[in-house]
């Protein structure tokens, strides 16, 4: 299979979706890989690295685009992208489709088949991983008075106390700030809708992080003696209520701190609105607001290794089977398939944006196969069917 590599061109972005690791391994596979000159140069992979695990080297993402049957990077697609994809073409990467309706359309129109990168990990994304550990470091930087924040020390000075943080979500990106934040000495709760999730974090660090079950009245009550609040909330899309609404942020103390991970539109955070590495936070009602849509982004190194060794097994699936029988074999991989030929795949896309879906094992027509399973990626239901 003829394999294309692009530089990300989205603001901010410096990962790459495959280091020169994983083009050593497709092309060992018998596959031809094509990388956009300069697209790992910011994650510290040099053109010649590629050249040496045997790629052949792009001039301009037109040639990728216009000469592989794959086409895979990190970010969504820029409408400047658009008019580049082909009838038929399989591409991969971070749609998120549900929030992208223009996107989407467009890859409707050119009958791609569009794999949602953000769905496809069995064990969650490294993305996640990164996001909660470096966006714990971003909360404590945040709090640094030079920066707007109270100016108190993670784990307090002789005779200071340290800080309390209130961890949001219990899930791949909450644990991994958890990790974080109880290492350097931080006062840690977690909360969760989960008490399964709340449990075995408690056993993780043998009692050590207070747990408690996720609610507004729980929030409210811990959010005066908060420092430093952590939203890793996978809020479902089109939900109009807040875990923090704007009056909320009256009962925290000047100077404390919000960091929302998750970083969504319409989110837990009433008072979100997301923000650049170039500018990252903005203070309302005295509380300094960390919300910069691209964490990862910031140790493009590490999680372009993570990430790509993680998406490595779906692209050799999809070239040694083809795409019908890659999501036959993995469950995962079928339920990031977004967009195929023409028709909608994906159903938390169909539910908020109003278009009919069909299911992928119906459209693969693998029913009958006994495909592997998965549980879905989010809990949103469309009954809205294509029948074809």
């Amino acid at each position: 299979m003829n394999i294309g590599i692009l530089k990300d061109i989205k603001n901010g972005e410096n990962r790459v979706i495959a280091t020169p690791a994983e083009v050593a391994t497709l092309t060992a596979d018998g596959n031809r890989v094509k990388v956009q000159k300069g697209a790992g140069a910011k994650a510290g992979f040099e053109d010649q690295a590629y050249e040496a695990a045997g790629a052949v080297l792009a001039d301009t993402a037109e040639e990728i685009y216009g000469s592989c049957e794959l086409v895979a990077k990190v970010k969504e697609f820029e409408p400047s992208e658009y008019d580049l994809l082909r009838e038929g073409q399989i591409v991969f990467t971070c749609i998120h489709p549900a929030a992208h309706p223009e996107e989407v359309q467009a890859l409707l129109d050119k009958k791609v088949i569009a794999f949602t990168a953000e769905d496809s990990h069995r064990y969650g994304s490294p993305n996640c991983e990164a996001a909660g550990k470096q966006g714990a470091l971003f909360g404590l930087e945040s709090m640094l008075t030079i920066n707007g924040g109270k100016g108190k020390f993670v784990s307090g000075l002789g005779g200071a106390p340290g800080m309390k943080v209130l961890i949001l979500g219990g899930g791949t990106v909450g644990q991994a700030a958890l990790s974080v934040l109880h290492a350097l000495g931080a006062w840690c709760t977690v909360m969760d809708i989960n008490i399964g999730t709340l449990r075995s974090i408690s056993r993780q660090y043998q009692e050590q992080v207070n747990t408690m079950i996720s609610t507004k009245e729980n929030i409210r009550k811990l959010l005066p003696e908060t420092d430093l609040v952590l939203n890793c909330v996978k809020w479902p899309k089109g939900c109009r209520d807040y875990l923090i609404d704007r009056p909320m942020l009256k009962l925290m103390e000047k100077g404390s701190v919000i960091v929302d991970i998750s970083n969504d539109d319409q989110g837990a955070i009433e008072s979100f609105h997301e923000t650049t590495h170039e500018n990252p936070r903005y203070i309302e009602e005295g509380i300094v607001h960390y919300c910069v849509g691209n964490i990862p982004g910031a140790i493009a190194h590490s999680t372009s290794i993570a990430y790509a060794a993680s998406v490595l097994p779906h692209f050799r699936s999809l070239a040694a089977y083809g795409v019908a029988e890659a999501c036959a074999r993995d469950g995962y991989l079928r339920r990031s398939l977004t967009a195929y030929k023409g028709y909608l795949t994906h159903e938390e896309t169909s539910a908020l944006q109003n278009r009919p879906w069909i299911r992928p094992e119906e459209i693969l027509k693998i029913t009958e196969k006994d495909p592997d399973p998965a549980p879905p990626a989010t809990v949103t239901r469309s009954d809205h069917y294509i029948r074809l």
